[in-house]
């Protein structure tokens, strides 16, 4: 191994140390404990250390949600395998971005909340993002002629869902009701 790959390595290394650190904190703590400082301290480096790999906390906030968001794609896609027929992969897919949002509220925040200045659909749009768009675009595409407005809805729908039972601001028993109820505005008849 040469020695730009060992350095590449290292600092790859190194960024995946600060990543975990921040999403333990935020876990345990919530974001508000997430800062340089504690970061450094946690991870026994310099503060000029963490800067050299993120120009702030939102850089790290950022590379975060990318990998937020590659979870949730590949938690969709999980979702869909095995479904019977389109109503139960959109279901599937409903629960398993529902789970995931209850599940990784920290993440979750991370993704949808806080500022990162990740980019959606725009031509720079980090892969991550698209992939998971695509995940619901999968479940949602055989239901509809308008896949890329039926699915910003249904993300819309789900996000919207997610974050109302976050906040406690609506029955978690109704879950499956609401569910259906927005599949069903999804399948055309």
């Amino acid at each position: 191994m040469g020695i730009a790959e060992r350095k590449g390595r290292e600092r790859a290394e190194r960024e995946q140390r600060i990543t975990a650190a921040a999403r333990l904190i935020a876990e345990s703590e919530g974001w508000s404990a997430v800062t340089i400082r504690r970061l450094a301290e946690e991870i026994e480096y310099s503060q000029p250390v963490l800067y050299s790999h993120f120009e702030n906390r939102d850089a790290i906030v950022a590379a975060i949600a990318v990998q937020g968001f590659g979870e949730l794609a590949a938690a969709l896609r999980e979702a869909v395998l095995g479904s019977t027929n389109h109503w139960k992969a959109l279901e599937s897919v409903a629960m398993a971005y529902l789970a995931f949002a209850r599940e990784h509220p920290a993440l979750y925040e991370a993704m949808f909340t806080l500022p990162t200045g990740l980019r959606f659909a725009e031509a720079d749009t980090k892969p991550e993002l698209k992939d998971a768009f695509m995940a619901l675009a999968a479940a949602v595409g055989p239901a509809r002629a308008d896949v890329e407005v039926a699915t910003e809805t249904f993300w819309a729908a789900l996000h919207g869902l997610a974050d109302l039972e976050r906040s406690g601001r609506i029955r978690q028993g109704a879950r499956e009701a609401r569910v259906r109820l927005v599949i069903s505005c999804l399948v055309e008849p």
